[in-house]
């Protein structure tokens, strides 16, 4: 269903792409917009092993494309050195597939937001996080992407050195 990746000498274990995941603080996402064209956006997450949390409006281009067509990619670039003599540049990226779901008012909603604000804001006490969650919970809506497929590259130079 999903293509290998040419350069399989490249590509990132999967351990390598969950930390690139972790560590990451933004990310684009890509969906099927208005007429069909690609609508790609980029987003703060969190990552929690099997899913990807976004938090977003309630309505807009973004909430209309998911329940349009939920099948998504989500794209995190964590190095992109440009190195000019060597006409190359040495990235690490990753890239996710899979179904996007709207999270209604569950647990699944308040653990996706309550994970995001730890992670945005480490250092505000939980109690204070928790009473903003609270104060806001209304009007929120929380995206999970449920992942499908995950794979992980680096330039050649990258590889060599982890080997």
């Amino acid at each position: 269903m999903f293509r290998q990746m040419r350069r399989k000498g490249q590509a990132l274990p999967e351990s390598l792409c969950a930390a690139v995941l972790e560590a990451a603080t933004s990310g684009v996402l890509a969906v099927e917009g208005d007429d069909g064209y690609p609508y790609a956006l980029p987003l703060n997450f969190v990552f929690d092993g099997d899913k990807i949390y976004f938090h977003c409006g309630k309505e807009g281009h973004k909430i209309d494309a998911v329940r349009r067509n939920p099948k998504a990619s989500f794209c995190v670039i964590a190095q992109d050195r440009i190195v000019p003599e060597k006409y190359t540049s040495l990235y690490r990226s990753v890239i996710v597939f899979g179904k996007v779901r709207i999270l209604g008012e569950t647990e699944e909603k308040r653990a996706a937001i309550e994970k995001l604000t730890a992670k945005y804001a480490p250092k505000i006490e939980e109690e204070a996080r928790r009473a903003a969650i609270d104060s806001g919970m209304a009007g929120l809506c929380m995206l999970a992407l449920d992942i499908q497929h995950m794979s992980g590259k680096q330039a050649h130079g990258l590889a060599q050195k982890q080997a």
